[in-house]
């Protein structure tokens, strides 16, 4: 597989680290910023709770910096929302809404639409952004497989462990 070197993506934990919660924000923003400026234009999230919420929020951000970025969202299936409370639901529409694109593994949820979503997040891009505590589930399968396919891997976590004493 061919990287895009003008692409990254981001997968990470649902649940973040109270520790980390504050600071995330704008570690994440710096990375981001700092691929802006060495020519990465596409950003692909995985539209889930947690770090792909905040991902996508920071490009939506950054995008009015840097008019030449784009959020692309690969999702696992249309459904995805339909169990979450109000406030994830209404975020989750605000940045669906303004996504530069939206592309769907399946209509409904089947077992692995989620893998195959970040297969398919992973494949094309040259960075991945990640959040990843420990070496089980779904974001240490996606940054493995990003391991596997010779894509720069950047751990916020490995940064916040640096820059915290």
């Amino acid at each position: 597989m061919e990287h895009k070197t003008d692409s990254a993506c981001f997968t990470g934990h649902r649940n973040i680290a109270q520790k980390d919660a504050l600071l995330l924000p704008s570690a994440l923003n710096k990375v981001t910023e700092s691929l802006i400026v060495q020519g990465v234009s596409h950003f692909r999230a995985g539209g889930a709770i947690g770090f792909d919420t905040i991902a996508a929020l920071c490009v939506l951000e950054l995008r009015q910096i840097y008019p030449q970025i784009a959020l692309d969202l690969i999702l696992p299936c249309k459904d995805q929302s339909n169990t979450w409370d109000e406030l994830n639901k209404r975020t989750y529409n605000y940045i669906l809404s303004n996504a530069d694109s939206v592309e769907y593994i399946s209509d409904k949820y089947a077992a692995g639409c989620m893998y195959e979503r970040n297969r398919r997040l992973v494949d094309g891009s040259r960075y991945c952004i990640a959040y990843c505590t420990h070496n089980s589930g779904g974001t240490a399968y996606t940054c493995s497989y990003a391991s596997k396919q010779n894509i720069e891997i950047i751990n916020i976590y490995d940064i916040l462990r640096r820059n915290t004493p």
